[in-house]
């Protein structure tokens, strides 16, 4: 006996849409970060949206922000997505507990390295600012547990779809916007952010169900 198959982290039905929204968002990782590149101001589109400072939005706004962004920074996002994990492991879905742990670290490893690559900076040599690791991490999270919600769920393709997307706009747009708020990345670094965490978490979903995949079926030739 091998046990019931545990269900796919990436819904069948979502992976084509997936598949065309996370190789959209990897070109516009690659645009921003190649028009971008080694620069220490903001950009035309910047200028449009906000010009980010320090103080950007006042009291009560800003504890918002802060809140908000203290749950990207290590400790906020460690107690996130531990407790996410225990979460998975008590309800016995180890797949969907692998799933958030390696959807994290892809993500934030992603984005140090474009970090690194991009070298674009913001207030001083040394705060490299493209992409936002915070806006990715929202994102990646959010995307991640809508995935895993809507997989047990009976709702169609379409419905499946605009839910994953919109948890993950929103989440992406309220980390973005404290992120912009405290001054700490331009706008532009969080829609890069957003984009680098849809391109690498429907990648990361794939990989995580091919390797189970293959160790399921690999049990079962063992049992035969």
């Amino acid at each position: 006996m091998t046990g019931r198959p545990a269900p796919a982290v990436l819904p069948p039905s979502l992976r084509a849409w997936l598949g065309l929204i996370a190789t959209l968002a990897a070109v516009v990782v690659v645009v921003l970060g190649v028009l971008y590149a080694g620069h220490d101001e903001s950009g035309t589109v910047d200028s449009w949206i906000v010009q980010p400072t320090a103080d950007s939005v006042r009291p009560p706004w800003r504890h918002v922000a802060v809140v908000v962004d203290f749950l990207g920074e290590p400790a906020g996002a460690a107690a996130l997505v531990g407790a996410i994990v225990v979460g998975c492991l008590l309800l016995r879905r180890a797949r969907a507990a692998v799933f958030v742990v390696a959807g994290v670290g892809v993500t934030v490893g992603t984005t140090r390295l474009l970090k690194s690559l991009v070298g674009r900076t913001i207030h001083g040599e040394s705060n490299l600012s493209y992409p936002s690791g915070h806006t990715a991490f929202a994102t990646a999270l959010a995307l991640m547990m809508t995935l895993l919600a809507t997989g047990r769920l009976g709702a169609g393709r379409a419905a499946r779809t605009v839910l994953v997307l919109s948890a993950a706009l929103v989440a992406g747009a309220v980390m973005g916007w404290a992120e912009v708020a405290l001054g700490a990345h331009y706008p532009t670094d969080a829609l890069g952010g957003w984009c680098t965490a849809m391109a690498v978490v429907p990648a990361t979903a794939w990989l995580v169900d091919r390797a189970a995949d293959g160790r399921a079926d690999a049990g079962r030739r063992e049992w035969r």
